[in-house]
């Protein structure tokens, strides 16, 4: 399916097709820097995967001799990754994507459905799922790592270094996002990675700040610019139930 053939739900709904858009899930970098221009962000999730740093990287957080780690999507029928949703319009966006996620980063693309954290009538978004696009790297790339212990994976992200900056950075800065962005959302995975990288770092007499410059302009997004009050995540459990229809009881 090509990106520009998926309708824009908010577009839908107030029946306008004149201009194609599509909706980019992002789960790494793309949370705190997504480098490209778009109408709209929202928080929310996907069901049937876990996000792990099992992709190395070489151009932006790492080197050939060294390569960083990065996260990707793994399939896990009881998963659920949060991330955010953009909104984009035109090739502009998604061809930088292409090249930053797929010719450089060895990704390939899927489409899943996501579910908005928050849904309002001024946003266009319903409660309802509607698919995203989504890049997860696969093991056919050569940039590859696979499982790995979690100690190897965080020695491996306190040494390595690219020309967007320290991997440490990358891995900070999207635990930041979580706790920031969606408070009560959890990731086993990431967390322990961070503590792990923190506690390296303590035993090196490294301050973690020295290492976030990579990006001096990031400037704060703004999500869920409908949500008036920002609301800590309650539903996670609720979510993994499969859906069902109910039907009315007349008492």
């Amino acid at each position: 399916m090509d990106a520009e053939g998926l309708l824009d739900p908010a577009a839908a709904a107030n029946g306008n097709n004149s201009a194609p858009a599509v909706w980019v899930f992002g789960y790494g970098s793309l949370c705190w820097y997504p480098g490209f221009d778009y109408s709209d962000c929202i928080t929310g999730y996907i069901r049937g995967y876990v996000r792990r740093f099992w992709q190395g990287n070489v151009t932006h957080r790492g080197t050939k001799e060294q390569p960083g780690r990065v996260a990707t999507l793994i399939e896990d029928k009881e998963g659920i990754t949060w991330g955010c949703a953009f909104r984009v319009t035109g090739r502009d966006a998604l061809d930088y994507l292409s090249q930053r996620e797929c010719t450089l980063g060895g990704y390939a693309t899927e489409y899943i459905k996501f579910y908005p954290r928050v849904a309002s009538e001024q946003s266009g978004i319903s409660g309802e799922a509607f698919p995203t696009l989504v890049y997860i790297a696969t093991p056919k790339n050569e940039y590859w790592i696979g499982e790995e212990p979690v100690l190897v994976t965080a020695r491996k992200i306190v040494e390595s270094r690219g020309p967007s900056g320290h991997n440490v950075e990358y891995l900070i800065r999207l635990a930041m996002f979580m706790r920031d962005e969606l408070p009560g959302a959890s990731d086993e995975h990431l967390f322990e990675l961070e503590g792990l990288v923190r506690r390296f770092l303590a035993e090196a007499n490294i301050n973690v700040e020295q290492l976030m410059v990579g990006n001096t302009t990031l400037r704060r997004i703004r999500r869920d610019a409908h949500e008036e009050v920002r609301r800590h995540v309650t539903f996670e459990y609720t979510s993994r139930v499969p859906d069902t229809k109910l039907r009315c009881l007349h008492i």
